[in-house]
């Protein structure tokens, strides 16, 4: 990642609203370094999508500004609009033209000059080269979206964004679509993706936004949200029921359950020590027996639920 040069997409005090008083975003502060891959996650309604249409110049702003490698969206509209390549939700492609066409014609909208090496390595990394005399209403699902990421790249840019770029695709075209992401990054580009997958961010996002009712409620590296909230727990089915926790298990996270059939411990799996062994050794040295354990860890998924709810 690139931190010394400033951000490749810098968006301040960002808010969008609209005529009938519906705040789409309010106050978005965001900045994206060079080559880094973010994942957006947020319900619907969020306005990951807005946002994402706002740095496009599909939508304007209500205030706030945003500044693609240094110029402005609004002032230097035709400049950054060529830095960014757009791959929508929806499936928009014109049906009776072939990939190798279509692909070509985006590239030409935005004043490049032809690149037959160029095309021809885009298609062949999204295994579309042997189908690109191929019309495109003969293609199926996966491979159109195949077909919107070439024509979104046709044209060499530096920040790519994917809005919800698996929505209805299978798991096999899903893990190729993340090649194709880590690909892209690993020469330089941006990718800037919103989704609903979990899964998605914690696989391939460098950092993670998290967006509720139109605002940022957290950004941070991937591997820190998931250290910072990354805790595992073990549930402990006990023989004998306990009424309260004994003194002698201070500097544990414990927690009775179920009329005190079980206990919870929590920890924080990160660690090299975990504790495990010696919560074990005092609870046999307390005559705590239990029949049965389970150990669980939160998943980003569950870390995005607390804080959306906690955002309410």
């Amino acid at each position: 990642m690139n931190s010394n040069n400033s951000p490749i997409v810098s968006i301040q005090n960002l808010s969008k609203s609209y005529s009938n008083g519906f705040q789409a975003l309010k106050n978005i502060n965001l900045d994206i370094e060079k080559g880094e891959i973010i994942a957006l996650l947020g319900p619907n309604g969020a306005g990951k999508t807005t946002l994402i249409s706002i740095i496009c110049g599909i939508v304007n702003p209500s205030s706030g500004s945003v500044s693609v490698g240094g110029y402005d969206i609004i002032k230097d509209y035709r400049k950054t609009r060529s830095m960014i390549g757009l791959v929508p939700q929806e499936l928009t492609v014109h049906a009776f033209e072939s990939v190798l066409t279509t692909t070509n014609f985006s590239r030409g909208l935005f004043g490049k000059s032809p690149n037959k090496e160029y095309i021809d390595e885009l298609l062949k990394s999204l295994s579309l080269l042997e189908k690109r005399d191929q019309m495109i209403m003969t293609l199926s699902g996966g491979m159109k979206r195949r077909v919107l990421i070439a024509k979104a790249l046709s044209h060499e840019p530096l920040v790519l964004f994917l809005d919800e770029p698996t929505a209805g695709v299978d798991v096999e075209l899903r893990k190729d679509m993340w090649n194709v992401v880590r690909a892209l990054r690993d020469k330089g580009v941006t990718i800037i993706l919103t989704t609903h997958y979990i899964e998605e961010a914690e696989e391939i996002a460098d950092r993670v936004g998290i967006m509720n009712k139109g605002e940022l409620v957290l950004v941070e590296k991937k591997t820190e949200l998931m250290h910072k909230l990354g805790k595992k727990q073990i549930l402990l089915d006990l023989v004998s029921p306990l009424q309260s926790l004994p003194n002698n298990f201070n500097g544990y996270e414990l927690e009775l359950k179920n009329e005190g059939k079980q206990l919870l411990y929590t920890y924080d799996g990160q660690e090299k020590q975990t504790g495990i062994a010696s919560f074990l050794e005092q609870l046999k040295k307390s005559g705590i027996e239990f029949r049965d354990l389970n150990t669980t860890q939160s998943s980003l998924e569950e870390i995005f639920v607390q804080l959306v709810k906690e955002s309410k």
